[in-house]
């Protein structure tokens, strides 16, 4: 690039304005004019076009530099920057793509699966989807909580995975969210076995038996399911009790009052 920018563009105007004034009274200044500022449009223009473009390089090396050594925060900044900065174009998209690896990284699970959610909605014949799709499954099952509560992550994160084997069979990802599948699977199969305990413990037994028929059902092929099968007989016959204790007004409570 010229050291002085501006030396050129001033020199270009000094010739039009010598030839302007030189070729005055002669039919062809028009012309002449017409075409030598069109030149200079197109030289600023050019001019223009090239300094956006190294702008827009140096803001992806630095956002690349700072994602690839940790730096998520300042990275998410740049990604973004690039986002608001020049929409629409190839290395926007990436940059938004990149925006929600940074929040995933920073461990910030809500916010990227938010931006990848985003991304898919918004750019969803792009050829990263499966690798989104993936990413918001992993999104999930980061959040997962343990066994013994809510989890409404962990299904979120099942569906996300099939979901992703379903439409991309072939995606390298395959392999590790049918992994993690097998996986939340056992362990919504335990947080079922455990609620059924607790009713049991409690003395609700029908409440326990169809946690019980619930697993079995829904979750063979897990390891819980063999210790649902274990449990089935005497739990069964535990439910046919309280139901003929309810139908004949004495079952108790928790408190040993009548069970309304």
């Amino acid at each position: 690039m010229d050291k002085n920018p501006n030396l050129t563009l001033i020199l270009c105007y000094f010739l039009v304005f010598v030839l302007f004034f030189g070729l005055y009274g002669c039919g062809t200044v028009s012309k002449i004019g017409s075409q030598l500022t069109s030149r200079l449009e197109k030289e600023v223009s050019k001019k223009a076009d090239k300094e956006e473009e190294e702008d827009l390089a140096t803001l992806l090396r630095e956002a690349e530099r700072f994602f690839n050594r940790g730096s998520y925060d300042l990275a998410y900044e740049y990604y973004k920057k690039i986002s608001d900065m020049y929409p629409g174009s190839p290395q926007a998209i990436l940059a938004e793509l990149r925006m929600a690896d940074s929040k995933f990284w920073a461990g910030e699970y809500l916010e990227a699966l938010s931006l990848y959610e985003s991304f898919e909605k918004f750019y969803p014949n792009n050829e990263a989807i499966p690798y989104v799709i993936f990413q918001i499954g992993t999104c999930y099952y980061k959040l997962k909580l343990s066994y013994d509560r809510d989890q409404s992550y962990a299904k979120k994160a099942i569906e996300t995975y099939e979901r992703l084997l379903q439409n991309y069979p072939k995606s390298p990802y395959r392999a590790e969210a049918a992994k993690r599948i097998k996986e939340l699977r056992e362990q919504l199969a335990t947080h079922e076995f455990y609620v059924a305990q607790f009713y049991y413990k409690l003395g609700y037994y029908r409440a326990a038996y169809n946690r019980v028929l619930y697993i079995l059902n829904n979750f063979s092929g897990t390891n819980i399911y063999q210790q649902a099968q274990k449990v089935a007989p005497l739990y069964y016959q535990k439910a046919l009790l309280e139901t003929k204790e309810l139908a004949e007004g004495t079952k108790k409570d928790f408190w040993g009052d009548r069970f309304p």
